[in-house]
């Protein structure tokens, strides 16, 4: 198994839900974290939690929808952690309503947070880990990007473009042993999930957990480095 501990990970969306979860797990193994989001305060608040494991424990306000914001914080947060070996794209928005039904500017920020954003954060990243010949990325879909339904059109849009994407990022990059991670989850518990009401935070035994997500992220970063865990799904089981 591959030790951990002393990397340098950046977590996009990394203050609560499925990130802070994420960073959390990757404290507890020792990996300095760097993480973004949009909510000052909230990101102190899981800095500090983070800092109680004894890692290096930062974090960046931007909007990863926003270029010139993403150029900015990306530089910082990797000056000050000294590398990076580690990107998680976690950061994303959802809303649903029928195509026509939703707001023209709602669907298009969808795309823009989900995908353009993970490409904003990625295209900054991706050349300090070439550049070291070799790191890992881990790209957020959902099993909404595996199959549209009915109200899920500009999420789903944004879900099956990051899987495009991802996978066509992991043949690009191999030769340079950088390893391309695909997440495609169910419902997880989260605070988006719970605040969209497709989930509920008391349903412990029967509903995916942040926790569980971040568990898995971990384990297919300890795979030998000469494995790679390119595509995972993550479902409850119970239905």
């Amino acid at each position: 198994m591959t030790e951990l501990k002393n990397r340098k990970a950046i977590i996009t969306g990394g203050g609560r839900g499925l990130g802070k979860a994420t960073a959390i797990a990757f404290a507890k193994e020792g990996i300095d974290v760097a993480i973004t989001g949009r909510n000052e305060a909230v990101l102190k608040e899981t800095v500090a939690e983070l800092k109680e494991f004894g890692v290096n424990a930062i974090y960046a306000v931007f909007d990863v929808g926003v270029y010139a914001e993403v150029q900015k914080g990306i530089k910082s947060l990797i000056d000050t952690l000294g590398s990076i070996d580690i990107l998680v794209n976690n950061a994303g928005i959802a809303a649903f309503g029928s195509l026509n039904d939703m707001e023209v500017h709602q669907w298009s920020q969808i795309i823009q947070t989900n995908v353009m954003g993970m490409y904003y954060v990625t295209k900054e990243v991706l050349p300090h880990l070439i550049a070291k010949n070799e790191g890992d990325i881990i790209n957020v879909s959902s099993t909404a990007g595996l199959s549209g339904n009915a109200t899920t059109s500009a999420y789903s849009a944004s879900k099956f473009a990051v899987i495009g994407m991802s996978q066509s990022l992991m043949k690009e990059v191999r030769k340079n042993n950088i390893r391309v991670c695909t997440l495609t989850p169910s419902t997880i518990a989260s605070d988006m999930s719970i605040d969209l009401g497709i989930a509920n935070k008391d349903s412990e035994d029967s509903v995916l957990q942040p926790e569980d997500f971040a568990e898995l992220i971990v384990s297919g970063l300890k795979l030998p480095r000469r494995a790679m865990m390119a595509n995972a799904s993550l479902w409850s089981t119970n239905p």
